[in-house]
């Protein structure tokens, strides 16, 4: 028994998902693959979110539908066909699950006579029971091209004994299925054509069978269940939905629909994270983040403002984990990844749902033929606050609105357009579309062959030249030069003819060749090139070395991080160049710096364990079979390229590498960055270039404690006690400025009393560095226990002047303010003021009559005492 296989389909573009669980056995069934079987039962995970098939607009909604789902069947690859699936379907049904066959309908392609003749036959079905239904209902195809056949479908009857008395007829029947009454239960599919991209149908090379079965419809009828979510697969999740909201699950309400969504979305997410789908913009990733936020939308209603989807994933793999254990290895991927989602789109969901309202009133389409809501607005929405096209469709739909979705789909190509045309702008290699002419060809029927896997020089001779002003263009019988790749940039190097030489700078693909790009050759090269032109072609071998040392060390670091950081890391992008590496990965949070110590620390061992590097080519089911990591989404040829170091690491890769890990040298990372939502950066450094870094850090510490006057050892700790004691001083200068020290010059200290009532007026002059010294020492006079006023001038660095007046508590009970007092004395030099009852600044026009102004403040604070008391 093998595990379910993955909900990315293996070597598959036209497929986002697995739909089936006859995706895995396509090959199969085109005969292009063998297995070692003619028969097979699954159970496989599925999602149905994105392309033909796509249920994610009726989940909650219905009893039925689901985004993830496990798909039961049996499956015979020119072994038996029609009558034997029957008969094992019927068998199953009514003896290993034990439902009346009585309730059981039969639904047939309108063409498949047999089928109608063998349901009779084989199980005894009356012909009351079975229903001819044309290509729409009963004709099944995985995509729009590929393997498909007419089918028959087992239906579930609902009713009861007393209404089942009698014959269905076909609209009856009909009727029945879409009230939802009848059950589609198990749909037998007999596979027996391939249909091509024209639509034309061809006879499969061996009929065969492939079934499928809901196990979560199945799970409702066992379980007598109205809905699947009424079966032990989702009661937990309603659950956790429920603890998490802090009430109770009500399937009639309006709510219930969320709490649907919430349990079924979390299952999606959880499966497909754990499959190495990261949430992006585009592609899977784009599905995967439609479905977090149509979740985090219906918490929102909820009224839910933080990550709830989150606690409903941990209930999937507390429950999902004993059958599909790749959930608890990956637990801490999936939460993190979960939590990160919801956090960002929650950061603006507000404003966009304010500016939907503003778009879609909620009355505003009533009575009305549908309001359109334009391209333009869709798009902001998504662009701006990240609303899915699909999502602000359904928000629409929900008021009686629609969607431009043709206007949306050019806003969103025109800024693609802007995209490219930024990137062309700074791109400074360009497309090589002028290289598509201008060739002058000298041996037509010559084969051209990369040998810079084995060597790099080789004596050749040249099959087609270019000569122009931008230099001399070279396409080569043996080819040593490596072009661009997988990451890795091109080599660069030297060609050398009789009597004339060109440096090699780039190299570029044209048609199913590659060509070396020079500079005009230097000598003698022929005004007119014959065969053959014989030519010495050389790699700059320091150039390549490093650069293999690079993308060697690029693998382990791969190995490294998912060891360190988990399995969910997946490769999403790299640079492999002579002076440095760069490597993109899946993850959520900037690595620790115990992490980032253990990833490097790790790589160095692999290089100085100096393994031998194992590369050949194998086919590719083999190699993924025996663990090479493919890149994700990538199209790969049938027979591939796997390099490996023993017990650390096995990858599909067309690139160059060393021959032992020990030639790597060193192995330092420069940085980690994020890029991207959920895509993180590591850029290193190997051999020469990690020497040179180290050496260069290296100086500067000697620099570093030359300053200190002390040896590089101690430079860290007589920093940390430097530091110190400028705290201390910086502390002693705070105690100086805020109780009165040698910044502060007094100008009038008095004493006002007013109906035995006596107040403490003090204005001073303050020398501050900045405006918050001033603010400490009034921090410091209204803390101590007296009544009184102060005025302070803080004189600070460039001839800058600011004033502040201080009130304490009970002056304000009786109706001196701070702000009050600060507008008077600022008007005397100019300046404008304001604050709180307790601190007020202004501003100084005038600093030649700040004494002044201070000296006014005493008559200002007896006069505003007065006036209150009076």
């Amino acid at each position: 028994m093998e595990a379910s296989s993955s909900l990315v389909p293996k070597n598959d573009p036209t497929l986002l998902f697995t739909n089936a669980g006859m995706v895995q056995f396509k090959g199969v069934f085109l005969g292009i693959e063998e297995l070692p079987f003619k028969r097979a039962a699954t159970s496989q995970k599925c999602v149905r979110a994105g392309g033909k098939h796509n249920d994610l607009e009726e989940v909650g909604r219905t009893a039925r539908h689901h985004t993830f789902f496990e798909m039961l069947g049996n499956f015979s690859f020119g072994d038996y066909f029609k009558r034997d699936a029957i008969a094992y379907a019927w068998e199953f049904l009514t003896d290993e699950l034990g439902l009346d066959p009585d309730r059981l309908l039969v639904s047939i392609h309108d063409s498949d006579d047999d089928a109608f003749d063998l349901w009779q036959e084989v199980v005894k079905l009356p012909p009351e029971r079975i229903f001819r239904l044309g290509d729409k209902d009963n004709f099944w195809q995985m995509a729009d091209t590929g393997p498909c056949g007419p089918c028959s479908e087992l239906h579930y009857d609902l009713r009861s004994a007393e209404e089942r008395k009698g014959t269905l007829t076909l609209e009856e029947f009909v009727d029945l299925g879409e009230r939802g009454i009848l059950i589609e239960l198990w749909n037998l599919v007999f596979m027996q054509f391939n249909r091509d991209e024209e639509g034309t149908l061809h006879p499969l090379p061996a009929p065969s069978i492939d079934t499928g079965a809901g196990l979560e419809r199945l799970a409702a009828v066992v379980q007598g269940a109205d809905s699947n979510y009424d079966t032990d697969a989702f009661s937990p999740l309603l659950d956790a939905v429920s603890q998490t909201l802090g009430r109770p699950y009500d399937a009639e309400t309006e709510e219930g629909v969320g709490y649907r969504v919430l349990a079924d979305h979390a299952r999606a997410v959880a499966f497909l994270l754990a499959d190495g789908v990261f949430p992006s913009n585009a592609g899977r990733g784009y599905v995967l983040r439609r479905i977090l936020r149509r979740a985090v939308r219906h918490a929102w209603l909820l009224g839910r403002r933080e990550p709830t989807l989150v606690e409903v994933v941990a209930a999937v793999i507390e429950t999902m984990s004993e059958a599909y254990p790749e959930l608890e290895e990956s637990r801490e991927h999936l939460l993190s990844t979960t939590r990160a989602e919801e956090d960002r789109f929650l950061s603006t969901i507000e404003g966009g749902m304010a500016r939907f309202d503003e778009l879609a009133p909620a009355s505003g389409a009533q009575g009305k033929r549908k309001a359109v809501i334009s391209g333009a607005d869709a798009f902001k929405l998504y662009d701006t606050f990240g609303f899915p096209l699909d999502l602000t469709e359904l928000m629409a739909e929900e008021r009686g609105y629609r969607v431009d979705v043709i206007g949306f789909e050019n806003a969103l190509e025109e800024q693609r357009e802007r995209s490219r045309a930024d990137r062309a702008q700074s791109d400074l290699k360009l497309s090589r579309e002028d290289l598509v002419e201008g060739w002058q060809t000298l041996q037509a029927k010559g084969e051209q062959r990369f040998t810079g896997y084995d060597q790099l020089e080789s004596a050749t001779v040249v099959l087609a030249v270019r000569v122009s002003e931008d230099g001399l263009a070279l396409q080569l019988a043996d080819n040593p030069f490596y072009v661009e790749g997988g990451g890795q940039v091109s080599d660069t190097g030297l060609v050398e003819g009789d009597g004339w030489s060109s440096e090699i700078r780039d190299v570029a693909r044209v048609g199913d060749r590659v060509a070396l790009l020079g500079t005009a050759p230097e000598g003698a090269f022929p005004a007119r090139p014959e065969a053959p032109l014989k030519v010495r072609a050389l790699v700059d071998p320091s150039s390549r070395r490093d650069t293999q040392r690079n993308h060697t060390a690029t693998h382990l670091l791969h190995a490294a991080l998912r060891r360190v950081l988990g399995t969910h890391v997946a490769q999403r992008g790299s640079l492999v160049t002579s002076d440095r590496l760069r490597f993109d990965f899946s993850h959520t949070s900037p690595m620790t710096e115990d992490e980032r110590r253990a990833v490097e620390e790790m790589v160095r061992e692999g290089i100085w364990e100096d393994h031998a590097l194992t590369i050949g080519q194998h086919p590719y089911d083999e190699a993924v079979r025996d663990g090479a990591m493919a890149l994700f989404g990538e199209k790969y040829d049938d027979v591939v390229r796997v390099v490996e170091i023993p017990g650390v690491s096995m990858e599909l890769c067309g690139g160059t590498h060393v021959t032992h890990t020990g030639e790597i040298g060193l192995f330092k990372i420069t940085s980690e960055t994020g890029v991207a939502a959920g895509v993180r950066r590591v850029e290193g450094l190997t051999g020469r270039r990690a020497l040179q870094d180290l050496e260069r850090r290296a100086g500067r510490l000697d620099e570093v404690a030359a300053v200190l006057e002390t040896s590089p050892e101690n430079a860290a700790a007589r920093a940390e006690h430097l530091l110190a004691e400028i705290k201390d001083l910086e502390g002693l200068l705070d105690d100086l400025r805020s109780g009165g020290g040698a910044g502060e010059s007094v100008v009038l200290q008095d004493a006002i009393s007013i109906d035995d009532i006596t107040t403490e007026y003090k204005a001073i002059r303050l020398r501050a560095r900045n405006a918050d010294d001033a603010r400490k020492w009034g921090d410091t006079f209204l803390a101590e226990e007296r009544s009184g006023v102060a005025v302070v001038s803080a004189d600070m660095p460039e001839g800058k002047h600011t004033l502040f007046a201080f009130v304490t508590d009970d002056l304000i009970g009786r109706g001196v303010r701070a702000d009050a007092v600060v507008r008077e004395i600022a008007a005397v030099v100019g300046g404008r003021g304001g604050g709180r009852p307790h601190m007020a600044q202004a501003g100084v026009e005038d600093p030649d009559r700040i004494d002044e102004a201070l000296r006014l403040g005493r008559e200002v604070v007896e006069r505003l005492t007065r006036e209150a008391g009076s």
